[in-house]
């Protein structure tokens, strides 16, 4: 297979990365499965990022046969730790880099169908898909939450992927440069309506999925992922779409001032000359606020311009280390990040 990628050395290099808590249990089966030779790739190589664990788990990786473990010295959540792995992993030379779950619920097997459309050059991005609909473990709330939250968020990226909650997904060499997660809850929204609206190329394939060997220790209730997937879709929303999000209620602020200033006029010249004054007062305060609402809007706008020639600037800072930079090798010591 032929791949779009400037190759370092002639070889083209493909990373599976794991961010990892208390996953003693689980890893070695998530290792064991995982493979060493895909398509369209020279070499394959093991990483796993110990998000802080209390237990043996940074251990059993490196017996497992995990090529590099990045130990970050307390818990810091699963977006640090993904974010941290992406670091990682460039340095290690990725050309594409796979993200999976360290409870083995991701098919390891279609690790192949998922960096396809990668190594053929039509995707920077690609998730894998879930078929929720049919998924016997996942209660009919669930399901209905995942539809509403993927509709939202589908809204929110500017994409069409099916299951935005999918940790299964691989990134290109470009799509890593440019990730840059805030969220520390977790990575899968905010990178997904990054990629979205940085005009990368996303794509979503269908995949397998393996029985659940625990409950998510991401959030301790329905509610609290609604309020959490809430308030990151709504900020990371507001940083890319910023006038959108300040002038929908400049302009019902507007409107309202507009029709209580035109109700104001019509009993005033209805009534010769007396009028209602408090429509007069409630109309302009609602005026105020939509002239407010509008310059907070192009003041979010700019700062919006800033914060794209910030990402662009730190884009190319991170390739020019990686090309002035030796890559690291997968049998240095692993890496202990603050």
């Amino acid at each position: 297979m032929s791949s779009p990628f400037v190759h370092h050395n002639g070889e083209v290099r493909l990373v599976i990365q794991i961010p990892c808590f208390n996953e003693a249990t689980t890893l070695p089966e998530t290792l064991a499965d995982l493979p060493r030779v895909v398509p369209g790739f020279n070499e394959v190589l093991w990483l796993v990022v110990d998000d802080g664990s209390t237990d043996a788990t940074a251990e059993i990786a490196k017996t497992h046969g995990a090529d590099v473990v990045v130990k970050l010295t307390q818990n810091k959540g699963l977006a640090v730790a993904f974010q941290a792995g992406l670091d990682a992993s460039l340095q290690l030379g990725a050309d594409v880099i796979v993200n999976t779950d360290a409870d083995n619920q991701y098919s390891a097997q279609d690790i192949p169908r998922l960096v396809e459309p990668i190594t053929r050059g039509t995707a920077d991005l690609v998730i894998g898909t879930r078929d929720i609909a049919n998924h016997d473990e996942f209660s009919f709330l669930k399901k209905f939450l995942q539809r509403i939250g993927s509709w939202v968020v589908r809204q929110a990226s500017a994409t069409d992927v099916s299951d935005v909650t999918s940790g299964f997904r691989a990134y290109s060499k470009e799509a890593a440069l440019q990730a840059n997660v805030v969220s520390q809850f977790t990575y899968t929204l905010e990178t997904l309506i990054q990629a979205g609206r940085s005009d990368l190329a996303v794509a979503d394939v269908p995949i397998k999925v393996n029985p659940t060997k625990r409950p998510s220790r991401l959030f301790g209730s329905k509610r609290q992922y609604i309020r959490r997937s809430a308030g990151t879709i709504s900020r990371v929303y507001a940083m890319h779409q910023p006038l959108r999000v300040f002038n929908i209620p400049a302009a019902l602020f507007g409107i309202a001032g507009l029709v209580l200033f035109g109700r104001f006029g019509w009993f005033y010249l209805a009534s010769g000359g007396e009028g209602h004054v408090q429509s007069l007062i409630v109309g302009a305060v609602c005026l105020l606020v939509a002239m407010q609402m509008l310059m907070l809007g192009v003041l979010a706008d700019l700062l919006r311009s800033n914060r794209v020639i910030g990402e662009r600037v730190l884009r190319r800072v991170r390739n020019i280390e990686l090309t002035v930079a030796p890559h690291a090798s997968p049998d240095a010591e692993p890496s202990n990040e603050s």
